[in-house]
């Protein structure tokens, strides 16, 4: 894993990890004994039925994950067609505002050359006094005439802008309507999930709570040692950028601090709200999401990462660490957890992303 300081949070991980699962009463793996587990536990006392809850476990809160981005994203995008609509009613005022001068204006006109009407122009010049002075108010009436065609083509525009700014804020409240609804939805998919995996875990015996957290430190562990041994952490050295410092100081200073779905600080976050306001704290504003994150963001080869690049996880984007060096990441794991430092390799790797680049 290299030598000297580069691999001692890598080790470090590692073999904290190892610690606790070792050094916990009893082995993560053994059965218990059947006469301490009562019958209406729902592993039954088997350690084979104790993983399955922990798959089930780790589906249910991947799910919540899942909802948690669709939530978030339909939030933000609500947010942005609100101040859109906003933008947009502020504009319809200020065109109605000018189209009311225009019309009083085109009202002025319109008495002038009512006025100064009547007769045909040829009539006028026959029947004057004062030819040349009929000729010099005749220039200042045909100037008048394309000053009112183009009070006339000015008013119109106007009133064709607010047409279509009427027609864009009702696209607007559309819109806003629809992530409304799909926030909801995604609000009700996440309690349902996390209320689940409560309801299972409320099931379980002191000692197979215990147990169950072996088994996922273990599971940890063992994707982390995997990718260590693949000698990825040798190939690392990239550095981090004064932005990427920033980022990761202030994603570490929020350790201990609880998951919560939909949050974004500064007493609780979920994954990407931790990694959004990370890096909107270095003065970098990125996407609030992961699914977005992956999208957006320059995406750069693992073993091109630096401190301060995002890795994203599972095949869907629905989860996101910050790389802190060292074979490590801070993140937001799930409900009834803190945001914590965790080998980078202990969930499946989608990939990385820069925010800076």
């Amino acid at each position: 894993m290299g030598s000297g300081k580069r691999g001692l949070i890598a080790t470090a991980v590692t073999v904290v990890c190892a610690v606790t699962v070792l050094a916990a009463p009893g082995t993560a793996f053994a059965s218990p004994d059947p006469t301490s587990s009562p019958s209406a536990s729902p592993t039954g006392g088997s350690g084979k039925d104790l993983e399955a809850v922990r798959e089930k476990l780790d589906e249910l809160y991947h799910d919540a994950a899942v909802a948690t981005d669709s939530y978030n994203a339909a939030e933000e995008k609500a947010e942005k067609q609100s101040a859109a609509i906003v933008d947009l009613a502020k504009k319809i005022v200020k065109g109605q505002k000018k189209l009311d001068e225009l019309k009083d204006r085109a009202g002025a006109a319109a008495a002038a050359q009512y006025r100064n009407g009547g007769l045909p122009d040829e009539a006028q010049l026959l029947l004057s006094d004062d030819p040349q002075e009929f000729l010099d108010g005749a220039g200042r009436v045909l100037q008048g005439q394309r000053a009112t065609k183009g009070l006339i083509a000015e008013m119109t525009r106007t009133q064709e802008d607010l047409k279509q700014y009427a027609a864009d804020a009702s696209d607007q409240w559309q819109k806003l309507e629809a992530n409304r609804k799909a926030k909801d939805a995604a609000r009700k998919k996440i309690k349902k999930q996390i209320a689940a995996a409560e309801k299972l875990e409320s099931q379980l015996e002191k000692e197979e709570k215990e147990r169950l957290a072996k088994l996922e430190q273990e599971a940890a562990l063992k994707a982390q040692t995997a990718w260590l041994d693949s000698g990825i952490l040798d190939e690392i050295s990239g550095k981090a950028s004064e932005q990427g410092k920033k980022a990761v100081e202030f994603a570490t200073k929020q350790i201990g601090k609880p998951y919560e779905w939909g949050a974004e600080g500064p007493d609780t976050y979920d994954c990407s709200g931790l990694t959004s306001q990370a890096w909107l704290n270095a003065g970098h504003g990125i996407p609030r999401t992961s699914q977005e994150q992956w999208k957006q963001l320059k995406h750069v080869d693992i073993k091109d990462m630096r401190p301060g690049d995002l890795i994203i996880y599972f095949d869907d984007a629905s989860h996101v660490g910050m790389y802190i060096g060292d074979g490590a990441i801070v993140h937001a794991p799930r409900p009834g957890r803190t945001v914590t430092i965790t080998g980078a390799g202990s969930m499946p790797i989608l990939g990385v992303v820069r925010p800076d680049a």
